[in-house]
């Protein structure tokens, strides 16, 4: 019997070698995979069957089985989003390779609110959820079961029994200590939840390793709320080893919340096979005409979506780029286009957590500011809590709030979401808000980084030989 085990994990270990020598995307990773699971097959094995794959499958096959009615959706969605379509001779150099990428335009007739800490945010999604009259889409990466859950199960429940229509959808990961009370309790008021079910169809058994990150909220095909806050009482700042929690979602009313619409849309098609009836029709909003296009992405082609959007949009900066985000842990193509953006002269400003909620993220992080070093890239360490924001400014114009951390798992794993809003209005109030950050910040001198102990930089270079699945 030992004999079978033992001689199995060996073909197996084989069999995945040569998988991985075929499609794993950089020849580093596809030497390491290799020799390890010829030589290590007992913990390679198990490690490869969950971390082996930059691609999930099934669901491009999932829509084409209900081709017939998703087609008509799509169709429907272009059409109607026409009359506010941005002219691509209107947008950034960036915008024409992003849009394929997004598979989404840019529309004007938005009106976008910058929403500042967790406060600010869930005041503004608890009213909106109050205000739905037919639907709610609810769609978050972490839910959990304390003040801040319980007053959005409440907001949900009351509006379920008002005879509005709610979708719930969580990550099985990140919304691992929800209680099977709390899905109980939403589902006797006429809520529809599911989890993303990401280890769908036998191809995706053990893919827990993919990950739906994504954070938003849709009432009535009108109005949307995209950002990095999860449902929890340390989004509001109660947790007293993080807090202040520093975070920032945007809410946005207008033609762009159909793109957000559409966005949930899919995932929800793909953890349920449901395609709930919608409101499709663009209500611009009154007063206001900023252009906003939502960028999904995902590990479903082979085109790096989320990786390909940051270098496009770093690669045309002229002016700056100002970039917030709890893991800095950049591929080779966006360090490269940081590397070429400070050589322009573009004011390049990075600002990360300094209360970290990952060691091996955090130590791994400083890796990638020292190689920086030398081209007058400013590093800052945010101080007063745990910094958990995803933001970036480029000029004067293009701001980005969204999902997408800086670093392997955003660009490759997950599912994200972000708002790219290009209006100089919204972004003078991006730049005032990183001042604010800056001011609470301690410069990092990535210099000095060499002078640190031993035991410390150790363990940044072994951190950074997790950076792919950090």
């Amino acid at each position: 019997m030992i004999g079978l085990l033992v001689t199995g994990f060996y073909v197996m270990g084989i069999i995945m070698a040569m998988h991985a020598a075929l499609t794993t995307r950089t020849s580093t990773g596809a030497v390491a995979w290799t020799v390890s699971l010829v030589t290590m097959p007992f913990i390679a094995v198990p490690a490869y069957a969950v971390f082996g794959r930059n691609q999930f499958g099934g669901m491009v096959e999932a829509y084409e089985e209900r081709a017939d009615e998703v087609d008509p959706i799509i169709d429907g969605y272009r059409e109607l989003l026409t009359p506010w379509t941005t002219p691509r001779s209107e947008a950034p150099s960036w915008y024409n390779a992003v849009h394929k990428l997004a598979e989404f335009g840019l529309v004007r007739g938005n009106s976008v609110e910058l929403l500042i800490n967790g406060e600010a945010t869930f005041d503004s999604i608890l009213k909106g959820i109050a205000q739905a009259e037919r639907y709610i889409l609810f769609q978050f990466y972490m839910i959990h079961d304390d003040g801040l859950g319980t007053r959005v199960k409440d907001a949900l429940t009351e509006r379920a029994r008002a005879g509005v229509k709610v979708l719930v959808l969580y990550d099985e990961v990140g919304s691992s200590g929800l209680p099977d009370s709390y899905v109980d309790d939403l589902r006797a008021a006429g809520i529809e939840v599911s989890s993303f079910k990401p280890n769908q169809g036998w191809r995706n058994r053990f893919q827990l390793n993919f990950r739906n990150h994504r954070k938003m909220v849709v009432v009535d095909g009108r109005v949307a709320w995209v950002g990095g806050h999860n449902v929890g009482d340390e989004y509001l700042g109660l947790d007293p080893d993080f807090s202040p929690w520093r975070d920032t979602h945007v809410k946005i009313e207008g033609p762009a919340a159909i793109q957000v619409q559409l966005t949930s849309l899919w995932d929800w098609y793909w953890a349920t096979r449901e395609l709930p009836e919608l409101e499709w029709e663009a209500t611009p909003a009154t007063g206001a005409d900023q252009q906003v296009m939502i960028l999904p992405t995902a590990p479903i082609g082979h085109v790096e979506q989320a990786s390909l959007f940051f270098v496009s949009a770093l690669s045309a900066a002229q002016k700056r780029i100002w970039l917030s985000a709890p893991y800095f842990v950049p591929d080779e193509a966006v360090m490269k286009a940081l590397q070429l953006a400070a050589l322009r002269g573009v004011d390049v400003r990075i600002i990360t957590t300094g209360t970290p909620d990952s060691l091996p993220v955090y130590l791994a992080a400083f890796h990638y500011i020292e190689e920086l070093r030398g081209l007058g890239i400013r590093f800052y360490a945010y101080k007063p809590g745990f910094l958990h924001e995803k933001v970036m400014l480029i000029d004067d114009r293009v701001s980005s709030v969204g999902t997408h951390n800086f670093d392997n798992r955003s660009f490759r794993l997950n599912f994200e979401v972000a708002a790219v809003i290009l209006d100089e209005g919204f972004a003078a109030q991006m730049e005032a808000m990183f001042e604010q950050d800056f001011a609470h910040a301690e410069p990092i001198d990535p210099d000095s980084l060499a002078h640190r102990p031993l035991w410390w930089r150790l363990g940044v270079k072994l951190s950074r030989l997790a950076a792919p699945v950090l």
